[in-house]
């Protein structure tokens, strides 16, 4: 694993976007640093971090993605080897709230960004980007949010999880591709309030009861509605009410 230490940076995946389109990064080449100036999440959102604080990573990964309609197997891959990690280190109660937030009970401690290119040749290119809050324990108007310090009551080391996180993407990657059954079913046991009837809002802000049953092979997330339909949503078209 090729890693790059950055004191500070707009964006790591923005960094890692310019190293690939310039040169040819060896396969998981990992970018992290101490601050972000410009964190992004999905959509646009921001994602802001404490100096020095946090775990703000991006990896490349290549070599894996074969069809564009795949991709959403790369989201399962990571985050699962998030949660693996964070399973390894007592973190209790964690859950994925679909797509890619990782909580320790109903608090945020990890967002997922995967940003992916098609090159010339017709190879996918991905970059993953990772925000894990280790170390922060200031969450001063942000009340769904919290660390893994906080959690646990102690500090923990940022290096020892990148390595571990990266390890496990990358026996993920694999398992994946060979058996890509049996870590979507884990990715979909994972989902927070799986088969528990929770109210969402839909683009128009219409709200209605729904009940999260699991995804659709393209990674829609697929509810159980009121009339006993199941309706299928991509991401920002549903937001759950917690």
């Amino acid at each position: 694993m090729k890693l790059i230490k950055l004191d500070a940076i707009d964006s790591t995946n923005d960094f890692l976007k310019g190293i690939s389109a310039q040169q040819d990064p060896e396969n998981f080449t990992v970018v992290t640093a101490e601050n972000q100036t410009k964190g992004k999440g999905q959509m646009g959102a921001v994602w802001n971090s404490e100096v020095g604080k946090n775990l703000i990573m991006s990896v490349l990964v290549k070599d894996f993605l074969i069809e564009i309609n795949e991709i959403f197997n790369l989201n399962i891959a990571v985050s699962l080897a998030v949660i693996t990690t964070l399973k390894k280190n007592n973190i209790p109660d964690l859950s994925i709230k679909w797509p890619n937030d990782i909580l320790s009970a109903n608090k945020k401690i990890s967002g997922i960004l995967i940003e992916n290119s098609i090159k010339s040749d017709g190879s996918i290119h991905s970059i993953v980007g990772l925000g894990l809050n280790v170390n922060q324990t200031n969450f001063e108007g942000l009340p769904k949010a919290s660390s893994l310090a906080v959690i646990t009551g102690q500090e923990l080391d940022k290096e020892e999880l990148l390595s571990a996180i990266v390890t496990q993407l990358k026996a993920n990657v694999i398992e994946i591709k060979h058996n890509p059954a049996s870590l979507r079913q884990q990715f979909v046991d994972c989902l927070y309030k799986k088969d528990i009837p929770m109210p969402f809002m839909n683009q128009k802000e219409e709200k209605f009861m729904g009940i999260i049953q699991g995804i659709s092979p393209i990674g829609k997330l697929q509810v159980l509605l009121e009339d006993d339909t199941i309706s299928e949503f991509d991401i920002k078209e549903i937001q759950m009410l917690y």
